[in-house]
């Protein structure tokens, strides 16, 4: 008989190892009892973190915008990435939904919660928490391996451009989300480790909340080495060329205004490295010119 019991035991001991316990952005554990095989989605960037961690066959259902890669486009909608339909959701029968908190309200979250749905919650502010998540849906959806494969190629890369470029000659800079609004970002911001990966400062750094409106007054008392925006996709905004009339801005009379495509920059995913790579290029860029053009060693600190 205490055979008998020690073979059960070890038949079950596998399936008490199989659980899976994750913690998430709002700090709260997740556990599931096996792998999600129904996921969905909240946001592009993630959707796009999910098919990079291995786990696009899991993926049933996703929100507007979710375009990359070109698979995503083929994956049901269940709304916006502030807006979704619950009655999608429910008739998708997920096991799990990967939420954005910056993005995804509180009380969606809750109501899912209410409906029995297991809703796990990201929010990237540093560029190491793309390896994070990318690990994360990777255990998630028992893909772990894929996770971290992923995972370590985004961390090489970053290691790579951070020993280029993070030890140079500051650059300050206004990057510029929107024209109108005039919305910029603060120094919580993924988008401002980016900044300070390729040697920059970001001059709004300080302000309040992540998302910040400002005025055109405050850009040109700020007076950065550079100004950079973003769009809504591959194209250069007709709006970075506003900033022309202003002529007594550092930026504008040195000719340093960039841009970077939204998608390789503004999404959490492992195509920051692309963006990255791109915005780091502007600054040495402005570095150099303003090294060699104005008569100092270096830009302003």
């Amino acid at each position: 008989m205490r055979c008998v019991y020690i073979v059960l035991l070890l038949l079950v001991a596998p399936l008490v190892s199989a659980e899976i316990r994750v913690r998430d952005a709002l700090g709260r554990e997740l556990v599931l009892e096996q792998p999600a095989r129904r996921v969905i989605s909240l946001a592009p960037h993630i959707t796009e973190v999910v098919f990079a961690a291995g786990a696009a066959e899991q993926l049933v259902g996703t929100v507007s915008y979710s375009d990359y890669p070109p698979a995503a486009r083929d994956v049901p909608r269940v709304g916006t990435y502030d807006t979704i339909n619950f009655e999608s959701i429910l008739a998708l029968q997920p096991d799990l939904v990967l939420a954005w908190r910056s993005g995804s309200s509180e009380e969606a979250i809750a109501r899912l919660q209410a409906l029995g749905i297991k809703v796990f919650v990201q929010e990237p502010r540093a560029l190491e928490d793309v390896a994070t998540a990318l690990r994360d849906v990777g255990t998630l959806t028992g893909n772990s391996a894929a996770g971290e494969l992923r995972a370590q190629r985004f961390l090489r890369d970053l290691q790579r451009l951070r020993q280029s470029y993070s030890t140079l000659p500051p650059v300050s800079v206004y990057y510029q989300i929107w024209n109108e609004p005039l919305l910029t970002l603060n120094d919580e911001h993924i988008i401002s480790d980016v900044i300070r990966l390729c040697g920059g400062r970001n001059v709004f750094g300080g302000a309040i909340p992540l998302v910040s409106r400002i005025s055109v007054e405050a850009v040109i008392r700020a007076d950065p080495d550079v100004i950079v925006a973003s769009g809504m996709d591959e194209a250069r905004p007709e709006w970075l060329d506003q900033w022309r009339q202003w002529h007594s801005m550092r930026a504008v009379a040195n000719n340093q205004l960039y841009f970077v495509p939204p998608d390789i920059l503004q999404r959490h995913t492992p195509r920051l490295i692309q963006g990255a790579s791109r915005l780091c290029a502007h600054l040495d860029s402005a570095r150099r010119f303003y090294a060699r053009e104005v008569g100092k060693a270096t830009p302003r600190p």
